[in-house]
């Protein structure tokens, strides 16, 4: 059940990723949504993080990386 609720935000994760790149929907309720789901985890490590020249968001891939540590573990 855990495990099944960390894969379908992982999705969420990933979705987030994608709609990013695709500004025509930044302002559509379902790509609003998704994003204040994400930016749950996504907000404290991208504070956490250093300011870096790269032009994309590493912090969904940390996300995603620690929470397959955690299903890897438990």
């Amino acid at each position: 059940m855990i495990r099944t609720l960390i894969d379908i935000y992982i999705l969420i994760l990933i979705v987030d990723v994608i709609m990013s790149y695709l500004p025509q929907y930044k302002n559509h309720p379902f790509s609003v949504r998704i994003k204040q789901v994400s930016d749950f985890s996504c907000g404290p490590v991208r504070r956490l993080l250093p300011p870096m020249e790269i032009p994309f968001d590493i912090s969904p891939m940390i996300v995603i990386f620690a929470l397959k540590i955690f299903v890897a573990i438990f």
